[in-house]
């Protein structure tokens, strides 16, 4: 049993990560700034402090993010930059201080220049290089979300199919992406934890489905649940520009990632169709 600290623990993999970590018996800490401002990670705290002196292991999966639509709004704004600064500034001096093991979420972004949401990312990863963690890259990882501002395209397709009965999209929805599922991210974060002495600080550890689909299958996906209408947009993609990156498979010798798209969209809308 170890004691694990998830920053981030309300998020849309943080969730996840919780509850899979108390079911494998680990004792958790929490915190989530919508949880109050005491758990505001841009502020030092004596709360996060303790949490990292007295934590095995930490997950740093914090950070002022969202979806397509978020991005596009709040990336290029001095808010958006200084909180995430801020954030890092506070979490790895503590890491650095007490010398907790920690991964880092960072992004399959982090290469984009041009992203705001990247550069922050591969600062991160600076970081945790210097501190002798380990960074992960998500692919675009999705699961149940309780902020609409901050939706990713499927749970903000999910929820417009059910509301409106039409998915009006950002795009043409031509673009690619690597759709992970929560649970199966989850299952990955928690293996290379108990896997970290084993993992060489430098391993590209890409955690994705290693498949992609169109932004516009995953529309007619969950169209096609709802019996609702596709409405595509003739915009190009402006946050990644349509930029492909190659995923690293190395990770593949410690987890495989198990839930097709159709059945994690399932998952997704039966647990989104529940809370109501």
């Amino acid at each position: 049993m170890k004691r694990v600290l998830v920053l981030g623990s309300s998020g849309q993999v943080g969730a996840y990560l919780v509850n899979e970590l108390k079911e494998h018996g680990h004792k958790v800490f929490t915190m989530d700034i919508v949880n109050g401002l005491e758990e505001d990670l841009r502020i030092k705290s004596d709360k996060l402090e303790t949490y990292i002196s007295e934590s095995d292991f930490v997950f740093f999966l914090a950070f002022d993010v969202g979806g397509s639509r978020y991005l596009s709004k709040y990336q290029h704004t001095f808010q958006f930059l200084d909180n995430n600064i801020k954030m890092m500034d506070t979490v790895f001096s503590y890491l650095n201080k007490y010398k907790t093991p920690f991964i880092f979420a960072s992004s399959q972004m982090s290469n984009m220049s041009y992203s705001p949401y990247g550069i922050l990312k591969a600062v991160g990863e600076q970081y945790t290089r210097v501190l002798q963690g380990r960074t992960v890259k998500f692919w675009n990882v999705y699961g149940i979300e309780h902020d609409p501002e901050k939706s990713h395209v499927i749970t903000d397709f999910i929820n417009k199919a059910r509301n409106a009965g039409v998915i009006d999209m950002m795009t043409d929805g031509e673009e690619e992406r690597e759709f992970l599922y929560a649970e199966d991210c989850t299952e990955a974060l928690i293996t290379l934890m108990n896997r970290y002495d084993d993992i060489p600080e430098e391993a590209p550890l890409h955690i994705t489905s290693f498949l992609s689909t169109t932004i516009i299958d995953i529309a007619n996906i969950i169209a096609m649940r709802y019996d609702a209408k596709v409405v595509p947009s003739d915009k190009k993609d402006s946050v990644q520009m349509d930029k492909r990156n190659q995923p690293d498979k190395f990770i593949l010798n410690y987890w495989q990632p198990k839930t097709s798209i159709n059945k994690g969209i399932e998952l997704v809308a039966r647990a989104m169709e529940d809370e109501v």
